[in-house]
């Protein structure tokens, strides 16, 4: 049933991106006919975050599971989370090399151009009904409402932060930025592109309705990881702080992000080592909670970033962090040790050329490197045929380690609306501010932690990248960050990342942002081929 009033206004991506069809298993009238049918397609648009496309969204792809693959991909472009040898399962290596992004018959590009206006299709679906004065107003409508409003938001950020030049380093009352969709029954045509600053005064005017909404709604189920899949106002305050900050809108960045975090303590040690593989970590906001029956395997976050899944990807691709990242980290700041700095390099095809005990160059005793192996193995439950590397990391750990089973995926925590608030604080010159927002995060991670020796903005904006290297590793924040701060990849600066020039090719050197339109994605192909007010002309 859930998948059946989910699809009702969902597109097929064979024809045209932008065209939805109702099926004849249930009617539209019926799945919109009152707040709790509304709430049905809500847990569709749950459940198609992370499902593989196709099972939710007809005419979708089997190798992208929605946030499974896309949550990965802002570290993977970006040069955060290296690959340490050849493993290209779903394209991930041709991501990894500019492959991908960069081209407009691509299914990376395709799928989520289809995912997100999906998204929007069946979010516009309940805002036009509810809305028209059919259905009586109370609390739980509100609530839906208030989800709805947070879905469209959220899909026009991603659409507009990928697809179009970034706010703060571009001309946004001009540069263009992808079209604004509000219809919800088939046949619609879409709208030219609108700017990007279009965009983003509606992503606003979306975010500002649900909290709206949700101020006077029912409220989130709350003690379960379930709950957490579902959107709040929590939820709408951290996403119309990450609005704000990538849009320099600074003000109200920290203030958002104070609201956003208030009912979510900062983990403890113990919870922050524990692999992440839970929406019931007490920072965390919203996640979606990936159940035994509706698992993904090979095409889960877990298998592109989790050195422990066992699977080809990670067995013979340890994923591992940037050196020079590692090596700013103080030895009393306990995320140090979730990257394993000194394990023996087992990969015979390591792209660094020291895979194998005779071509590592970090160990000269076969005893002291074969007793390290089995130290790892037996800790952290990689099995007999998962390679290590040095500088892996064990950030992302499953539930059950060296199986395929499935764990949770987490899109918000506090930490998270800690950094934005110091961002947006010294960004307004607010130094003392910046440095009291980075002291609850810093002093729960490090203990000789001391905000007030970054006393500039200057050297406050570099600690913040800093700290949000290492506290959102792997969470897929570094593409828009790198945006926003109009910073290039180079993989050889400073002493080097650790990443391989072969294996990463056109990926291992980019220009900034403002400057080298690759980090634009590209508009499909099928959408310039179907939509007739995109025309060639229109591609990025």
């Amino acid at each position: 049933m859930l998948f059946v009033i989910a699809a009702i206004t969902i597109t097929s991506c064979s024809e045209d991106f932008l065209e939805t069809k109702p099926t004849d298993a249930i009617s539209a009238a019926d799945a919109l006919a009152s707040a709790e049918n509304m709430a049905l397609i809500l847990n569709g648009l749950h459940r198609g975050l992370y499902a593989q496309s196709q099972t939710i969204f007809p005419g979708g792809n089997t190798a992208r599971a929605g946030e499974h693959y896309w949550v990965p991909l802002g570290d993977n472009i970006a040069g955060g989370v290296l690959h340490s040898a050849p493993a290209n399962n779903l394209s991930w290596q041709d991501e990894t090399r500019w492959i991908s992004h960069t081209d407009q018959t691509s299914l990376t590009n395709e799928i989520l151009w289809y995912h997100r206006y999906n998204i929007i299709a069946s979010a516009n679906s309940i805002i036009n009904k509810a809305t028209d004065g059919s259905i009586p107003e109370d609390d739980r409508l509100r609530e839906i409402l208030g989800q709805a409003y947070t879905y469209r938001a959220y899909a026009y950020l991603s659409l507009v932060q990928h697809y179009a030049k970034g706010y703060l380093i571009g001309s946004p009352a001009s540069d263009p930025g992808v079209p604004l969709l509000f219809t919800s029954e088939a046949p619609f045509t879409s709208a030219p592109r609108s700017t990007v600053q279009e965009v983003y005064d509606q992503i606003n005017l979306d975010i500002n309705e649900a909290i709206s909404y949700f101020e006077d709604a029912t409220s989130r189920p709350t003690g379960t990881a379930d709950g957490k899949s579902q959107l709040n106002i929590d939820v709408a305050y951290g996403l119309k702080a990450r609005i704000a900050l990538n849009s320099g809108d600074w003000r109200t960045a920290a203030d958002a992000a104070i609201m956003a975090r208030q009912n979510y303590p900062l983990m403890s040690e113990g919870d922050w080592k524990s692999g992440f593989n839970t929406t019931l970590l007490p920072e965390v906001i919203w996640g979606s909670n990936v159940i035994d029956t509706e698992t993904t395997f090979f095409r889960s976050y877990f298998y592109l970033i989790a050195n422990d899944f066992n699977g080809s990807q990670n067995r013979n691709n340890p994923k591992i962090a940037d050196r020079r990242l590692y090596d700013q980290i103080p030895d009393t700041d306990y995320r140090k040790d979730i990257f394993l700095a000194d394990a023996p390099n087992t990969n015979t095809s390591a792209s660094n050329g020291e895979g194998g005990f005779a071509n590592d160059p970090n160990y000269t005793d076969r005893g002291v490197w074969d007793a390290k192996i089995t130290e790892i193995k037996d800790t952290y439950g990689f099995t007999s045929g998962h390679n290590l590397h040095p500088y892996m990391h064990v950030k992302m750990l499953q539930k059950n380690s060296g199986t395929i089973d499935p764990d949770d995926i987490i899109y918000m925590r506090s930490s998270e609306m800690y950094l934005i608030e110091a961002e947006a604080e010294a960004m307004l010159d607010n130094v003392a501010a910046a440095q009291a927002a980075l002291k609850p995060l810093g002093e729960a991670r490090d203990s000789a932690y001391d905000p007030t020796v970054f006393a500039t903005k200057a050297a406050l904006l570099e600690h913040i990248k800093f700290q949000r290297g290492v506290e959102l590793w792997g969470e897929g924040f570094l593409y828009t960050d790198k945006i926003r701060w109009d910073e290039g990849v180079d993989h050889a600066a400073n002493g080097g990342s650790g990443a391989s020039q072969i294996l990463y090719q056109a990926g291992f050197l980019q220009e900034r942002p403002s400057v080298n339109n690759a980090w634009i994605f590209k508009i499909p192909q099928a959408e310039i081929d179907a939509n007739p007010n995109i025309g060639p002309g229109d591609q990025n």
